[in-house]
């Protein structure tokens, strides 16, 4: 960070981590006034974990709804779908319960319910500043770190396309984070989710909007991840695990919510819309090459990045420890199994690689990447992820 550089840090005003601050959540409706929650999900969580939450509405008396069909990248018609019935119920606020798409989902409800419009007309860079109802967040799988994000990232059904929406609008009233929901993950999410956190605390860090906020928060997050996804990944039960992972989640949330995100995400935002792969699981396949596409214009940070995780000892030249990190990240997707585009048969020619390209580039986060990508540089990654 450079001598006069202003920091901007937007989170919730009420946040509660730890085993069991799911059940304090009727606590913080009745701390903030409300009263009438709409519940968004998903049909899984709905079905593993709705009863914890309703039950512990009930017993405070509060009058609460639910919408259980959000879907994986949730769509503009989904977004609409949920505004409809939070819209006829007559609600004062939104519970988003689940993974990263019930919260982002909730979001949208929030604010399209007080702007006008179509959701793709607030695509970033517009700051979505009007706030609508207040939005209380519960993560169940340690990933997105949405909870404590001003995004959310919300799939074009007429494009295709998958575009970022952000402002003030965008972040949590209150962040309730219990990791054992955590504990039901199958292997295939868990894994998916850590490297998902990891690449938001990379890229956090290696950010050109860092800051010395978002790098503590960054930096803490990187070795959590790496110490505990290899046993949460192959022990389900594991407690320390998966409470050090939805930790670093949420630090690592924190850190690119203010730093913003980078070449990683502007490329797999594409993938997820076009071939509907799971926006960690398109993080995990990228992060390794987009990382040695990008150490050498930010060595030092990188190198930082390799030592904090335990892949580099402080001796390490840079490029010794930049070399170490691109090789650790290959290894780490081997170890969770974490496939390429093709190994799950997806097969893209010259024009898709180039429309996904063009899609990256105007996400705007390919801009905050160390090393700038041009559309020619882009196709050549995604043909070599391929």
């Amino acid at each position: 960070m450079k001598t006069g550089t202003i920091g901007r840090v937007q989170s919730p005003r009420i946040i509660r981590l730890g085993a069991g601050v799911a059940d304090e959540t009727a606590d913080v409706l009745l701390q903030l006034g409300l009263s009438a929650p709409l519940v968004v999900t998903d049909p899984t969580v709905a079905q593993l974990h709705l009863g914890r939450l309703t039950d512990v509405l009930d017993r405070a008396k509060l009058r609460w709804g639910v919408f259980d069909q959000v879907v994986e990248d949730p769509t503009d018609v989904c977004v609409d779908a949920a505004l409809s019935d939070f819209r006829s119920g007559d609600y004062d606020c939104v519970i988003g319960f689940g993974g990263g798409s019930p919260m982002d989902t909730a979001k949208a409800v929030s604010f399209m319910a007080v702007n006008p419009g179509h959701v793709r007309d607030y695509k970033a860079p517009v700051q979505i500043d009007r706030c609508g109802v207040p939005i209380i967040l519960i993560p169940t799988t340690g990933g997105t770190g949405s909870e404590l994000t001003r995004w959310c990232v919300i799939t074009d059904t007429k494009s295709p396309e998958k575009y970022n929406l952000s402002g003030l609008a965008c972040v949590a009233t209150a962040a309730l984070i219990d990791w054992t929901f955590t504990v039901t993950k199958p292997a295939r999410i868990t894994a998916d989710t850590a490297v998902d956190s990891l690449t938001h605390a990379i890229e956090a860090y290696v950010s050109r909007k860092s800051f010395p906020y978002t790098d503590s928060f960054a930096l803490s997050a990187m070795p959590l991840i790496t110490d505990h996804v290899r046993r949460a990944y192959n022990d389900p039960s594991d407690a320390e695990a998966r409470e050090a992972l939805m930790f670093a989640a949420s630090q690592a949330g924190m850190a690119f919510s203010n730093a913003s995100v980078a070449l990683v995400h502007g490329m797999s935002r594409p993938i997820g819309a076009h071939f509907h792969v799971a926006h960690g699981l398109s993080n995990a396949m990228l992060l390794p090459t987009i990382t040695a596409f990008s150490v050498e214009a930010a060595p030092e940070r990188y190198a930082n990045c390799a030592r904090v995780m335990g892949l580099a000892g402080e001796k390490d030249t840079k490029a010794t420890a930049c070399f170490k990190l691109v090789d650790g990240l290959r290894k780490l997707n081997q170890d969770l199994s974490v496939p390429s585009p093709s190994d799950l048969g997806h097969d893209a020619d010259e024009p898709m690689f180039a429309l996904m390209a063009e899609q990256a580039l105007a996400s705007g986060s390919p801009a905050n990447n160390p090393r700038i990508p041009t559309a020619e540089d882009i196709i050549g990654l995604y043909k070599e992820v391929w």
